[in-house]
């Protein structure tokens, strides 16, 4: 069994010019779906979190490890994204440098990485939803806004933003792509006013201690909101829709990391200046932050933009939950037939809406802290594999065209891996646990199914690299 057969970079092109996607994304839409995915739950849901629990004001170094490991990911990702500018990331990249028994548990795993990642968005939107209509005299059940976990029944509200999403994202990438433009100058607006309100406001006593919980916290911290940063691989999943994606996938991975990482930083300081971190621990911290020190209106106005930005982030991640689906599918990995695309909106109508569906179900039913966590290892699992593809590449195929190459690759992409192992390492057991049973799954539906049917198995011929 070659399970290690890989599929060469004409292969995939040509795979992609027989069954490609509409090429409607310029640079600037590549930028923006980076910002749009990053900036959202991390800031104003997960910041709250783990500074309470894990990081308190050192949640500040907590987004500086977390980006600087982002940082290694990123530059090996925006090589492989100019090389092979073929929907699917880290998937994609894994089967032409790795093979494609790596490539499938990739694939698997970036499937768990958007469908849990895009359940724990539509929570936290739900979150901000029902707190401003509470702000607004407007008190909805918790039966109907809460998981069974968490006292309630089901969590309506996200359950009804990932289905209107899926219809939206049926209709086109270039619509959604507008929507999410529109959206993202909402919240960068939002994240503005709330740093022009509560900077003046800032008490350094309120960071001291400035790390209770020891490095060990922030460094769980920074695995935790770790899931702040996996929109750059969002942006990667487009790359098959992008009119020039040699120049422009490389500006909008690492053009929209750099802005967000900062913007992070400067949020998390002033958020735990504000208000003691023991109190951030709720659904819309920053939101709470502001009524806490008198800004009601501005409470409502940031709540306002914060809806916003988690609708683009969930947006974004159910985009790339779908493209994902569709290039496993066109290696024959995975069913075809779920994969079709639409003969008029031209985008995959029919995985997007069971994934729709299925992103609602585990949203109204699942606790977000779980899902956060295992959104966290499918990424940085997916990270670790890119970058060792880089480096393999550059070894195997040192001929390639490379419109843009990561600098240093003996020493960024090692440290890519150190550092998104460690983040790992820092992960819950429990979360482990359900990463392995999940990956064991995935094993037994390669050799089930998707061994058999793979294209490269078809075709008796070696893959010509």
């Amino acid at each position: 069994m070659d399970i290690m057969r890989t599929k060469s970079i004409d292969e995939l092109r040509a795979g992609a010019e027989k069954q490609g996607l509409k090429k409607t994304l310029g640079a600037l839409d590549l930028v923006m779906l980076g910002i749009g995915c990053i900036i959202g739950t991390g800031i104003f849901v997960l910041t709250g979190v783990a500074a309470a629990k894990y990081a308190g004001p050192a949640l500040m170094l907590s987004f500086v490890l977390s980006g600087a490991a982002c940082t290694f990911a990123a530059l090996a990702y925006a090589e492989l994204a100019a090389v092979v500018p073929i929907a699917g990331s880290a998937y994609t990249y894994s089967y032409a440098a790795l093979g494609e028994i790596i490539a499938w548990i990739v694939g698997w795993n970036l499937i768990l990485e958007y469908s849990v990642g895009s359940s724990a968005v539509a929570a936290g939107w739900s979150g901000y939803v029902v707190g401003l209509l509470k702000s607004g005299g407007i008190e909805l059940s918790k039966t109907y806004t809460a998981v069974p976990a968490d006292g309630g029944v089901v969590n309506l509200p996200a359950m009804f933003i990932a289905i209107f999403l899926s219809f939206l994202l049926v209709r086109g990438t270039k619509e959604s792509a507008t929507l999410n433009r529109i959206l993202v100058y909402i919240k960068l607006a939002a994240v503005l006013i709330f740093l022009l309100l509560a900077g003046p406001k800032v008490n350094p006593a309120n960071w001291s201690p400035f790390m209770p919980f020891g490095f060990s916290g922030v460094a769980a911290g920074a695995a935790i909101i770790f899931f702040a940063y996996i929109g750059f691989d969002a942006v990667a999943t487009a790359a098959e829709e992008c009119r020039n994606p040699n120049r422009d996938l490389p500006v909008g991975i690492v053009g929209s990391l750099v802005v967000c990482t900062i913007l992070y930083i400067v949020v998390a300081g002033v958020l735990t200046g504000i208000v003691p971190y023991y109190e951030l621990n709720n659904a819309e911290p920053v939101a709470y932050a502001l009524r806490a020190i008198g800004y009601n209106m501005g409470s409502a106005l940031v709540g306002t933009g914060a809806i916003a930005g988690i609708t683009t982030v969930l947006l974004v991640l159910m985009y790339g939950q779908t493209r994902v689906f569709f290039a496993m599918s066109r290696d024959g990995l995975i069913p075809h037939g779920i994969c079709k695309i639409h003969p008029v909106y031209g985008t995959p109508h029919v995985i997007t809406l069971v994934a729709g569906i299925a992103v609602a179900l585990i949203a109204g039913f699942t606790p977000i802290g779980i899902i956060a966590e295992l959104t966290n290892i499918g990424t940085l699992f997916a990270f670790v594999v890119s970058a060792i593809g880089v480096w393999v590449l550059r070894s195997s195929r040192p001929d390639l065209p490379r419109p843009f190459r990561c600098p240093a690759v003996p020493i960024v992409a090692p440290l890519a891996v150190i550092s998104c192992s460690y983040l790992m390492y820092n992960l819950p057991v429990e979360t482990w646990i359900r990463f392995g049973v999940w990956s064991a799954i995935g094993f037994a539906v390669y050799f089930a199914y998707g061994y058999r049917n793979s294209l490269l198995n078809r075709s008796p011929q070696p893959a010509k690299k």
